[in-house]
């Protein structure tokens, strides 16, 4: 116990050292043999709940959305205390050291709320992740700029469909436009601090752990909350009828078994979405040698993406207004086929499994834009690799076969398994049919199935 209590000192020690080196701390740490605090300072003040509930500012705008739904509340005193277990880490580690004006500036030489919190105060400093995280972790913040954590894909998405040529134009759509973005896909596009430090605005914002910062993010109360109406619904089994990925039921993988730092925060080149990363993890990472396991793979190895069998039906987004009054599409298990919409990034597959978007051209009327001026640029049918892979689907079904579970085919006077394709007829509106008939399937099926 006493060498442990020697190390944590080290620990301490360094933090203070490493804080005042990088020349970003002008505030005094408590000291750690001692369990008073200075009221007049901002842990005096974050580690006093009874203090926090005496002063605090009731909140006064709409809760966090977006597309996991409205999120918890917590009050306003409860995300910013800093107590229990994680607040005592948090005291052995380097960050620590920093102390609380090194990252959020105002004045940490007092006990007053206004003061603390006057002049440059900034109450979420990884929104200026270059100065405040980079003098330490310089790769990253520069890399995490270009990211899709980042939010660089939405952005792009958003851009292009309002007549501009990418990402890197985001910031000449009309403000109003951008005060939507940042209310509503914004929720979950965070910083390093939504993944490190609080919980993400989706999950109810505020301290995770009492201000520890969590090197490693929980997959259930990072990953999963911000990932939850497609990633987490797919991987553990919510929708009925179906199971949670095999990857989870027969291995307990979570996001970083497949999933690593450098791909979450950025490689450094910018991509335009997600696939274009070179170093994404592939089914043949784990499963090498399976070209020719069996005669389904010796027939459709090149032919489509793994999950076009192995994926069960999957939570499509239906569509909405931004902050509007709700989808006009609801959300909806399905499965769809359709020709690769991105065959420049997902080469050597004709068909692949996609999902229905959220899309719509009067997505931002609410903020002044009565419609994309490009909603076709991209379709509303998205590329997908869902996270719930199954053995055994009801394509692979081992009492079946291809023919008899995917391929379509004609059953008295029905044809069965046509409802697994994406055709023309499956497209409603009149934007759904322009933006998205080139990656239907109508005349690119085999001559020999039936049709009608």
């Amino acid at each position: 116990m006493k060498d442990l209590k020697i190390g944590l000192s080290a620990i301490v020690v360094l933090g203070i050292i490493v804080g005042i080196g990088i020349g970003c701390t002008n505030y005094t740490i408590p000291d750690k043999n001692s369990d008073r605090i200075s009221a007049a300072s901002c842990e005096g003040c974050h580690t006093d709940y009874e203090r926090l509930i005496e002063v605090h500012t009731p909140d006064t705008g709409a809760p966090s959305g977006g597309c996991g739904g409205t999120a918890p509340h917590y009050e306003p005193y409860d995300r910013v205390f800093m107590g229990g277990s994680g607040y005592d880490a948090f005291k052995t580690s380097g960050h620590y050291g920093i102390g609380c004006t090194g990252c959020h500036d105002g004045n940490g030489d007092t006990g007053e709320k206004d003061l603390a919190h006057s002049g440059d105060w900034i109450s979420s400093p990884s929104m200026f992740h270059e100065e405040k995280c980079g003098k330490c972790h310089e790769e990253i913040t520069q890399n995490f700029l270009t990211s899709l954590h980042n939010g660089t894909g939405q952005k792009r998405m958003v851009a292009m469909r309002s007549g501009l040529s990418g990402a890197d134009e985001f910031d000449q759509l009309p403000a109003h436009q951008i005060e939507g973005y940042n209310n509503n896909c914004a929720q979950c596009h965070g910083t390093c601090g939504n993944c490190h430090v609080v919980r993400p605005p989706v999950g109810g914002g505020g301290l995770a752990k009492g201000h520890n910062f969590n090197k490693t993010p929980d997959m259930f109360n990072v990953c999963i909350t911000c990932h939850v109406s497609r990633g987490g619904h797919a991987f553990l089994g919510v929708a009925p009828g179906t199971e949670p990925d095999v990857h989870l039921k027969k291995m307990s993988f979570d996001c970083l078994s497949c999933h690593d730092g450098h791909e979450f925060h950025g490689y450094g080149p910018p991509v335009d979405q997600r696939y274009a990363y070179t170093e994404l993890p592939e089914c043949e990472d784990c499963h090498s040698g399976i070209e020719e396991k069996n005669e389904y793979h010796h027939e459709h190895y090149d032919d489509f993406n793994c999950q076009v069998c192995h994926s069960q039906d999957y939570n499509n987004c239906g569509s909405c207004h931004i902050h509007g009054e709700g989808a006009r599409v609801p959300s909806h298990q399905s499965f769809k086929i359709a020709l690769n919409p991105l065959p420049d990034v997902k080469k050597g597959y004709d068909f692949a499994l996609v999902r229905r978007t959220l899309a719509a051209p009067d997505n931002w009327k609410e903020y002044g834009v009565e419609e994309y001026a490009n909603f076709d640029v991209h379709p509303m049918y998205n590329y997908t690799t869902p996270h719930n892979i199954l053995r055994w689907t009801s394509r692979t079904n081992p009492d079946g076969s291809c023919s008899k579970n995917c391929h379509i085919r004609k059953q008295g006077d029905s044809l069965v398994n046509e409802n697994l394709y994406l055709f023309l007829s499956d497209l409603e509106e009149n934007w759904e049919i322009s933006s998205s008939s080139h990656i239907t399937v109508d005349g690119e099926l085999p001559s020999w199935w039936p049709t009608e």
